[in-house]
C-alpha cells in the first residue's frame, strides 16, 4: 500500500477526486478507482478525475473521468468545471481548455468560484445516443416497476441521457434509477434524469447517474434537460437547473453549443492510501 497526494473538489454537491499525474506517474487498477470512490473506505466521490499531459500540448491538460464504478465516462460536466478551475487557478489564467473522451472543452472564470464551461453540441442521432435499435428519440417508451410505461426524451451530452418530465421522490429515484440505467435500450446504459418544469425559466431536476448512483448533481444532466425542454418547448434556450444544492444556468446558443455556468467549491489537499 502506499500513500498519494490528492485533491477533493465538488460542483453543486457532485464531488471529485482528482489525481495529477502529469509529475509523478500512478498507474490505478479499475478496483483501485472502485476503492478510491468508495466513501466507507476514503473521502470518497461520484467521479475520480485524472490529470495527464497533453503529449500535444494543444490544451493545458488531459483528462479522463472515471465513474465510482471503475469505468470511463466519456463527459462530466460539474467535474470539466472543477478540473477547468483547478487548472486556471494553478497557472493563474482565467481560460483553460482541456482535453476530455468526448472532445476538446473550453472554459473560462466567469466569478471567483464560477466557471462556465462549453459542452459542445447535443446529439440526437440513435446511434450516436446509442439506443440498441432505430426509434423516435424524443418518445422512448420504457416500462418500470414503480411508474408503468414512461415516455422519455433521449439524447447524448457527450454521454447518454434519458429526461422524464415528471417529479418524483429521491427515495422512488433509488429504485427506479438502476432500472432504467440498465434497460436494454441502452447498450452502454443511461443517465437517468426526473424533471419538474417551474416555468419557462427554471427546471427542478433530480438526476440518477450511470455508473454512479444518485447525485446531487450532474452538469451533463443539466444540459440534456435543458436541450430536451427547448426542443419540447417547454422552456426557452436559457434555463436556470436547480438541484437539491443549488443552481446551474444552462444556455443552448445560437450555434448549438451547450454553455454550463455554476459555481465550485475551493481546493481541498487529500492524502489517499492505495
Amino acid at each position: 500500500m502506499i500513500e498519494i497526494q490528492a485533491y477533493k473538489m465538488d460542483g453543486l454537491g457532485n464531488d471529485f477526486i482528482i489525481i495529477d499525474r502529469r509529475k509523478d506517474k500512478i498507474d490505478l487498477s479499475k478496483q483501485q478507482i472502485i476503492n478510491i470512490a468508495d466513501r466507507k473506505k476514503t473521502a470518497g466521490c461520484d467521479q475520480i478525475i485524472i490529470i495527464d499531459k497533453d503529449k500535444e500540448k494543444k490544451t493545458n491538460a488531459k483528462i479522463t473521468f472515471y465513474n465510482s464504478d471503475g469505468g470511463v465516462t466519456g463527459a462530466c460536466g460539474n467535474g470539466s468545471r472543477c478540473v477547468s478551475y483547478f487548472l486556471m487557478k494553478e497557472k493563474k489564467l482565467n481560460k483553460s481548455k482541456i482535453n476530455t473522451e468526448s472532445g476538446v472543452l473550453k472554459a473560462k472564470l466567469t466569478g471567483k468560484t464560477e466557471v462556465s464551461v462549453d459542452m459542445g453540441t447535443p446529439n440526437f442521432g440513435w446511434q450516436k445516443i446509442p439506443l440498441v435499435k432505430k426509434m423516435d428519440n424524443t418518445k422512448v417508451k420504457i416500462k418500470t416497476k414503480h411508474f408503468g410505461v414512461l415516455s422519455g426524451y433521449t439524447l447524448s451530452v457527450g454521454n447518454p441521457h434519458v429526461i422524464f418530465f415528471k417529479d418524483i421522490t429521491f427515495e422512488l429515484l433509488k429504485k427506479i434509477g438502476p432500472q432504467i440505467e440498465h434497460h436494454e435500450f441502452f447498450p452502454e446504459r443511461s443517465n437517468v434524469t426526473f424533471a419538474k418544469i417551474m416555468n419557462k425559466k427554471n427546471i427542478a431536476v433530480k438526476v440518477w447517474e450511470r455508473g454512479a448512483g444518485l447525485t446531487l448533481a450532474c452538469g451533463t444532466a443539466a444540459c440534456a434537460t435543458a436541450v430536451a425542454a427547448s426542443k419540447l418547448g417547454l422552456t426557452g434556450k436559457k434555463v436556470n437547473i436547480h438541484f437539491k444544492n443549488g443552481t446551474l444556468h444552462i444556455e443552448w446558443a445560437q450555434n448549438k453549443h451547450i454553455i454550463m455556468t455554476g459555481s465550485v467549491s475551493n481546493i481541498k489537499n487529500i492524502s489517499l492510501k492505495i
